[in-house]
């Protein structure tokens, strides 16, 4: 499973709040907005007061979460039959490098001008570019497709965290964000089996082209609720600010810098140290301006939060994608097996999510953090074992259950304390840093395991119809779990850092 996306990003499509200080009060947002953040809960989420809305932003992750997990399946037969094989990588790195400016330019517009504008935009861009790639005819098309696509997930994804914290009251937050998890459960089991029956009897396009319809009828849900509680500025009389153009070419260079050093990555020749270097030095200043000040030394309250997210989902992603791939190298399952080898940990991810919305839990939630970064450390650290012929190749589907319940647990969390401590006016901007600290250390991590695995034997896949692997090495493997369970155990020390300054005695 993933954070948003089963690889980079999808994006996490899961949750993002903003932190600030445990004393700020979300009930002093806006006239309307406070009276809906004051009510008391009746019904819980599906309560005659947020049913409809509940339905449909749930509806629409659900949508997202089963684009996200059936693309994987469909991907390498669209690039063969586009002849797009040498291009295969940037079909996924365009979405991601666009989706970096979509949540910043989402926060700006959420904060500003509330958060309906921004989902509308970008629920259309995301369905542009489906539309764009199912009906490609050449590789650089279908990666354009990709890159709209991109957009429109940033957008979406800040949005409706937006919507979350604007719409539902803080008893509540927990329990909505549980569901988001919740309905990636049914995606990430039946998505690439669903989309391998469609691509293999109808052709990969549909798998592309059937999503843009479904999202009709959650929006149709979603909208008017959304524009009853959350539409417009915070402050209705306030006026409207512009966007903040600093911010705004801070984004194009995150995106542009993300981009090279991608492209780096995917090049391993001395040439490509020049892209690397400028992607570094556009990256670098990028991203300290739109994250939290003290983000890069774990600040406490906001700016650990932000970074605790990015900590675990890129330890946690990058070393769940080498998983099928030792399998079937290693051990010698089908890819089918290896696959299904972690299915069960999309039901232990709800698990965890939905263990952290429980009012009991509250007064615990910086214990829990704690704990769901230790288990998700030993699950990564667990999985190398499977190299010895000894071990029980189940022993991984275990470990990855319980990795996937801590993740679970976290995710949530920062979320929920992200909300917690942001003011209403911040809310889209802060879930803009969460959003980015997530799908930024993905990537990152992902290319330092990459190039770990590869400087040490790791195989090379054929281009061939079922994509063979040959001659991987243990110790390819180990290169890459085991500095990712020493960065997910950092983030066990960071968990012990989100309260703010204020709040600690």
């Amino acid at each position: 499973m993933s954070v948003g996306a089963p690889t980079l990003a999808p994006m996490t499509a899961r949750d993002s709040r903003d932190p600030r200080d445990a004393d700020v009060a979300i009930a002093s947002a806006a006239p309307e907005a406070a009276s809906v953040l004051d009510e008391e809960p009746v019904g819980g989420v599906l309560g005659k007061p947020y049913r409809a809305l509940s339905i449909g932003i749930v509806s629409v992750v659900f949508l997202i979460a089963f684009e996200a997990t059936a693309v994987g399946t469909a991907m390498p037969v669209a690039a063969r039959e586009l002849d797009g094989i040498p291009l295969y990588a940037f079909a996924f790195s365009a979405y991601f490098t666009t989706s970096l400016f979509g949540m910043v330019l989402s926060g700006q517009w959420a904060d500003r001008r509330g958060p309906l504008g921004a989902l509308a935009a970008g629920i259309g861009a995301f369905a542009a570019g489906l539309l764009l790639a199912g009906t490609a005819g050449a590789m650089w098309q279908f990666i354009l497709g990709r890159a709209v696509q991109g957009l429109g997930g940033g957008l979406v994804i800040v949005a409706l965290y937006v919507v979350v914290s604007r719409a539902y009251p803080e008893a509540l937050r927990p329990s909505i964000l549980a569901a988001f998890a919740a309905s990636w459960v049914i995606p990430s089991v039946i998505g690439p089996l669903i989309a391998g029956t469609v691509t293999e009897h109808a052709g990969w396009r549909w798998v592309f082209l059937g999503i843009p319809a479904l999202v009709a009828v959650p929006l149709a849900l979603a909208l008017p609720a959304i524009r009853r509680t959350a539409a417009g500025p915070v402050d209705p009389d306030a006026p409207v600010e512009a966007f903040d153009r600093r911010r705004i070419r801070l984004a194009l260079g995150i995106s542009l810098g993300a981009g090279l050093l991608q492209y780096a990555g995917q090049d391993l020749r001395w040439l490509s140290l020049l892209p690397a270097v400028v992607g570094a030095v556009v990256l670098v200043p990028a991203v300290l301006g739109l994250l939290p000040r003290g983000t890069y030394r774990a600040a406490r309250g906001l700016p650990s939060v932000v970074l605790l997210r990015g900590v675990a989902a890129g330890s946690f992603i990058a070393a769940e994608s080498f998983v099928p791939l030792m399998l079937v190298t290693e051990r010698g399952l089908s890819p089918t097996l290896a696959g299904l080898s972690l299915a069960s940990g999309g039901a232990t991810w709800a698990l965890g999510s939905y263990v952290q919305s429980r009012p009991r839990m509250e007064p615990h939630r910086e214990k829990l953090v704690v704990s769901g970064m230790v288990l998700v450390a030993a699950s990564i650290a667990t999985a190398p074992s499977v190299l010895i012929d000894a071990v029980p190749v189940w022993t991984i589907a275990v470990a990855w259950a319980f990795g996937c319940l801590g993740m679970g647990m976290v995710i949530a969390s920062t979320s929920v304390l992200l909300l917690r401590l942001s003011p209403p006016e911040d809310a889209g901007s802060n879930s803009a840093a969460l959003q980015i600290s997530d799908g930024l250390s993905n990537s990152l991590l992902l290319a330092g395991g990459g190039a770990a695995f590869a400087a040490l034997g790791g195989g090379m896949a054929g281009a061939g119809h079922t994509a063979e692997v040959a001659g991987s090495h243990p110790a390819a493997f180990t290169a890459v779990f085991l500095p990712m369970a020493a960065v997910a155990l950092a983030g066990a020390w960071l968990g012990t850092r989100l309260r703010s300054p204020h709040c600690v005695h």
